[in-house]
Parts: C-alpha cells; structure tokens; sequence
C-alpha cells in the first residue's frame, strides 16, 4: 500500500495492492504480483496501518496483481473500508461481467468504478487508466459517475505523469500506467547515468 497516490484516479488516493495473479497479462508491468504468496496480513491489520490515510484521502484505487483471486479477502476489504466513506476504484484483468459475477450478493455500492479486461499489449493506448483501449472503465454507483466520468476521454500529456514511490528500505516504486516500453527506457537511461536498476514490467514481444 501507497500514499499519496495520484496517477490511478482523481485526487490524492490510498492505493493497496493486491500479491497473485493468474490472467499474467503478456507485457505485464508488475510481474512482480504474479506469484501468490502465504497471507502476509489480515485485513482488520491492513485497514488500521492505513486508517489515518484513509482518514484524509480523496479515494482508495486496489490494483494487483488480481484483486478477484482473492474474493473473499477483497470483498471484507471493501466492507471494511466502506466506513471511510471514499471512492473505490478497482482493476481487474478479468471481464466485467465476470467480475460482477463473484460480486453477486455483496452489498451494492462498494466498488464505485472498475477498470476490467486483460492488458493487450499491441493494443493502442489512448484513454486514461487504462494500459490498453480495449479495457473498460465501468461506472457502478452515482458517485462512481460523478468522480469517473471526466475520464472517458483521450489521453493529455498530464495523463502521463507516474507517481515516485519511495519505500524505508530505499526501494523506488512508480505507480501509475506508463506508455509501453517506458520502464525499458527509464532502466537504460539509469544504465547510461552509472545506475543499477530492475524494473518489473514483462518485455514486449513483437506482434
């Protein structure tokens, strides 16, 4: 989890990422949440670390990895957070219908807008908060409309803009959705400047 987050929805927003994912998208910029791991923590442990951000956010964005390989976890999540009463935007690689499928039953109004479909990597990117334009941004509830809605649109240059991450352990982490190949050239112009520098992101295979 990350705060402030500004590049993945309006405002400056919690961002929780969720660890295993089994669509493993080909071009895939975070193929370090492929690999599912032992739970690490509990959501009651998540929710308090994070209460005093929730507390003065703008929204909460949760990404992955897959957020819907773990339904049960995320539904108490969205539970959880609901008495923050912020916007909840979600990614998923998974189809929209499918994804409304497992929500069948959880209680309306958790998820305000969810980013759905697999990234395609030689598919064009020209629309916000999303890696490939064959994804859609799905306005599930009022708010979602209201605080979404700007983003149906093309891209503008301050769509660019990645957040600098920088974790207590000196790990620098950009959050956000680069054009294809970005973090190929960030590493080799780190490279050239005398730095060492690992980037998670899947190369790009020709089409």
């Amino acid at each position: 989890m990350h705060y402030p987050v500004t590049t993945l929805g309006p405002g400056r927003r919690v961002g929780i990422w969720f660890q295993g994912c089994s669509i493993r998208c080909p071009g895939c910029i975070s193929v370090d949440t492929w690999r599912a791991k032992p739970a690490e923590t509990t959501v009651e442990q998540l929710v308090r670390s994070i209460s005093q951000w929730l507390t003065e956010c703008d929204g909460i964005t949760i990404s992955g990895g897959e957020p819907f390989d773990q339904p049960s976890a995320l539904h108490a999540l969205l539970v959880a957070l609901a008495t923050f009463d912020k916007d909840v935007l979600v990614f998923t690689g998974y189809s929209a219908e499918y994804a409304l499928q497992i929500m069948h039953g959880w209680d309306g109004g958790l998820i305000d807008a969810l980013v759905s479909d697999p990234f395609e990597q030689h598919t064009s990117q020209t629309k916000p908060l999303r890696g490939s334009d064959n994804q859609r941004l799905n306005l599930l509830t009022e708010r979602g409309a209201a605080r979404f809605a700007s983003f149906e649109r093309l891209l503008t240059p301050a769509d660019r803009q990645l957040d600098l991450l920088i974790d207590n352990d000196g790990t620098a982490w950009l959050a956000g959705i680069p054009r294809p190949g970005d973090l190929q050239v960030l590493q080799a112009w780190l490279f050239a400047e005398g730095h060492r520098a690992t980037t998670t992101e899947l190369p790009h295979t020709a089409p």
